[in-house]
């Protein structure tokens, strides 16, 4: 059985950026607040609880630091945090950032922001927040805000992939073009999360069975998850090496294994121990 390795995947660069920011913080501070995890990746976060960083709520009279994630926050949750006069140590990935501050300018010049991507995920909820009552937040299949506005600015949540991306936008025109007077199309997508969707669609088509490692909660791996089955393989989402089932890989002569850009290497590495040792089993039962 080979197993195959995506060219491109795991840690990017900003999630590596979020995670030595907050491992600094929790070692000089002793212990920080993070407002939610860090990333969405629950063996990462369990490791920086080890080290400090603490999720929860944060009494008035705590003198802790509080730390922002990588994910980003609004601007209401920052005037709260600033309000307490905590320090407020930022992780936010400056690709989100950029997000942030576009979504921001577009709604002051009185466009209508659509933000494209799932409206619970707390980048998403943080660029809505910085847009206010000018963001109207579009799932991948959802209809279009009806009436539609005239003047529309259009960004993405940045793991979002470009071929979805771009077949909104294509649906917003065909749909609305007799109605928009002025469109701003900002691209704010991650070119790491690009690179690795490519990578995980390149790899699909060349193997039996696909798996994807990372956590449940984290939108580009879902989105990597996706890429697999479109290319019609087999492919299965794990947080862990534990999760693997032997029965998925009977029969296969290659695997394929890709992982979200918040799953650590060690993360790879343990599932790739356990497809040698699950394909040992295999030989020697037959």
């Amino acid at each position: 059985m080979e197993i195959l390795l995506a060219k491109e995947m795991g840690f990017c660069w900003g999630v590596r950026r979020a995670i030595d920011i907050m491992e600094h913080a929790a070692d000089e501070h002793g212990e920080v607040i993070s407002v939610g995890p860090i990333v969405h990746n629950p063996q990462v976060v369990e490791e920086l609880e080890e080290r400090g960083v603490r999720m929860g709520e944060r009494p008035e009279d705590d003198s802790r630091p509080v730390a922002i994630t990588a994910h980003g926050v609004g601007p209401q949750v920052l005037a709260e945090v600033e309000a307490t006069g905590a320090e407020i140590i930022d992780g936010t990935c400056p690709i989100v950032t950029r997000s942030q501050r576009w979504a921001r300018r577009m709604a002051e010049q009185g466009f209508t922001v659509l933000v494209f991507g799932d409206p619970e995920h707390r980048e998403v909820r943080g660029v809505i927040g910085w847009a206010g009552d000018k963001a109207l937040p579009v799932r991948d299949g959802d209809p279009l805000p009806d009436p539609f506005p005239s003047r529309v600015a259009i960004i993405s949540q940045t793991t979002q992939s470009p071929e979805r991306f771009a077949e909104f936008v294509s649906e917003v025109m065909v749909k609305h073009v007799s109605t928009i007077s002025e469109l701003r199309l900002v691209n704010t997508l991650c070119d790491v999360t690009s690179h690795q969707q490519a990578a995980a669609r390149e790899l699909a088509a060349e193997v039996d069975v696909m798996l994807v490692v990372g956590g449940r909660a984290s939108a580009n791996t879902r989105h990597l998850l996706e890429v697999a089955q479109e290319e019609g393989t087999t492919a299965h989402q794990i947080e862990t090496e534990g999760e693997i089932e032997a029965e998925w890989l009977r029969g296969c002569d290659k695997v394929g294994v890709t992982a979200g850009a918040s799953t650590p290497d060690s993360s790879v590495e343990a599932v790739v121990r356990r497809i040698q040792q699950i394909a040992a089993e295999l030989e020697v039962a037959s």
